[in-house]
């Protein structure tokens, strides 16, 4: 997928289908837009397009980071992502100019797929009943697609993002279509983790809603190979007074320099609570235990 930071980068393209919207952290009504984009494009020849924006216009926190996001959305066969630099500047544009300079006039988008309930423009004031009175005018095809609903609650990335944060992890899974994953940068350590003999890797998370304080088994998607693992969330109580929080990872089997590198984690099980422990031997033999639990779990699956 080409990424185009910025509308002054983009071309031209062929037949545009645009999926619009913010797209934070690509749930189950993301991936209906965007798979169903990418399947008109192909099949008419041209060229599907994510138009994205950062940061958040809500300015909520993000259940993904851009980086997060533009894997994600990738893996559904666009062909181009545009993000739009959500700005003051930006804030000010109309919902009118919105459609005609950028969607029809930059862009000039042969459909646009979008959700329902997407709000666009100068205080929120375009809606999709304002894009099919233009859609008749300058002459784009539009589909709308249905807000989805599990157990009568809309699926959307607010509702996600107080599953996780609240622990919920098989349910946020289902709305997903995807375990819980959060992205980061590995950073250098005080390397506690390697004095104990289970060499830790620290994650800087890219600004991403996290799971609860915790043990977890965990994924870890390194470049094109994943490994086994398990992770802590947490301040470390045993080791240092610190009330900061921090995410190590013990990435079982490995020996690799990844320092600044990028790190994905799957969640795959909650362990048990962080505690504290009389010594550093007492929290060794529990990381022994912890693995052990982690190991078998992945030979069963």
């Amino acid at each position: 997928m080409r990424v185009f930071k910025g509308l002054n980068k983009a071309g031209r393209f062929k037949k545009p289908v645009i999926a619009l919207g913010v797209f934070d952290g690509v749930h189950r009504g993301h991936i209906n837009i965007l798979k169903d984009a990418s399947r008109r494009a192909h099949s008419i020849g041209g060229t599907s397009i994510a138009l994205t924006f950062d940061p958040h216009p809500q300015k909520e926190e993000s259940l993904s980071s851009l980086e997060h996001r533009l894997r994600l959305i990738a893996q559904q066969g666009i062909d181009v992502c545009v993000v739009i630099n959500f700005n003051r500047n930006f804030q000010k544009m109309s919902a009118e100019d919105f459609i005609k300079n950028i969607l029809s006039g930059k862009l000039q988008a042969f459909y646009i797929y979008v959700g329902r309930n997407f709000r666009f423009g100068r205080r929120a004031e375009g809606s999709v009943a304002t894009l099919k009175r233009f859609s008749k005018i300058l002459h784009f095809k539009l589909k709308i697609f249905k807000v989805i609903k599990t157990n009568h609650q809309p699926i959307s990335s607010t509702y996600i993002r107080a599953l996780i944060k609240k622990g919920k992890l098989f349910a946020a899974k289902k709305l997903l279509c995807r375990p819980v994953t959060v992205l980061g940068s590995v950073r250098m350590g005080s390397r506690i983790g390697s004095r104990l003999g289970f060499p830790t890797a620290n994650i800087d998370p890219h600004h991403e809603v996290m799971p609860p304080p915790g043990v977890y088994v965990v994924r870890i998607i390194f470049g094109s190979r994943r490994y086994n693992g398990i992770c802590n969330i947490g301040t470390r109580p045993t080791i240092t007074k610190k009330r900061k929080i921090q995410i190590e990872v013990h990435i079982f089997n490995f020996h690799k320099n990844i320092y600044a590198k990028f790190l994905e984690i799957e969640f795959i099980k909650k362990i048990r609570e962080e505690i504290k422990f009389p010594n550093s031997c007492a929290l060794t033999e529990q990381i022994r235990k912890d693995v052990t639990f982690a190991k078998a779990l992945f030979s069963r699956h």
